[in-house]
C-alpha cells in the first residue's frame, strides 16, 4: 500500500524547481542512484575511511537539524530525538524506531527496519548502515547541549539486515570514555 505523506509536505519553487521540507533544501533521487554512489566512494576510500568521513559529516549535519527543528516546533528532550527519528522515517532511508533514550546518561538504542542500503544492496553479511550512526550522536549532543549538559556521546551500528540471520539494523549511542 503506498500512501502520501502530508506530514511532510514537499514545496517545489516553479521558478527554480528547488525541493524543500521542513524549510531546508532537498534533492530527490532514485534509491540505485545514491547507494551506487555510496558504494563507489566506499570501495575508493575503503569502508573504514569513508565512515569515519561520514560519521563527523552526519554528526554536524544532525545537530544543525535538531537544533533548528526544536526552536521551529518548541521541542525539547526526547521529543527533540523522536520527531529526528520520525524525519529521518519519512524521508525514505528506512524506518527508525527509538527502542531506549536515557538523556541523563547519554544512552539510546535505535532499530532499523526497512532500510534502503539492504533493499538496494541485499545480504553482504556485513553492517552496510554505518552512514546513520554520526547522526544519532549528533541529534544526542544536541539535546544534551540545549539542556546545558556537557556530556557527549558516540554511537556505533551493532547490528545489520545485511548480515545473514539478522533482519533489522540495530544502533547504540553511549557517552564517550
Amino acid at each position: 500500500m503506498t500512501t502520501t505523506a502530508p506530514q511532510l509536505p514537499i514545496e517545489v519553487d516553479s521558478e527554480t524547481g528547488i525541493w524543500t521540507t521542513d524549510a531546508l533544501p532537498m534533492l530527490y533521487v532514485p534509491r540505485h542512484f545514491f547507494v551506487n554512489n555510496h558504494v563507489a566512494i566506499e570501495e575508493a576510500l575503503g569502508a573504514e575511511k569513508y565512515a569515519e568521513i561520514l560519521y563527523h559529516a552526519g554528526y554536524k549535519s544532525a545537530w544543525h537539524w535538531c537544533e533548528k527543528e526544536a526552536e521551529m516546533h518548541g521541542l525539547e528532550g526526547r521529543d527533540v530525538f523522536e520527531h529526528y527519528m520520525n524525519r529521518l522515517s519519512q524521508r525514505g532511508w528506512g524506518l527508525f524506531i527509538t527502542e531506549e533514550f536515557d538523556l541523563d546518561a547519554g544512552t539510546a538504542s535505535v532499530r532499523l527496519e526497512h532500510s534502503a542500503f539492504v533493499y538496494q544492496m541485499g545480504k553482504v553479511n556485513r553492517k552496510i548502515e554505518y552512514m546513520f550512526t554520526g547522526w544519532f550522536a549528533g541529534a544526542m549532543d544536541q539535546i544534551l547541549q540545549a539542556q546545558g549538559n556537557d556530556l557527549r556521546t558516540v554511537a556505533e551500528q551493532t547490528q545489520s539486515a545485511a548480515e545473514t540471520g539478522c533482519d533489522v539494523g540495530r544502533f547504540k549511542v553511549t557517552p564517550v570514555s
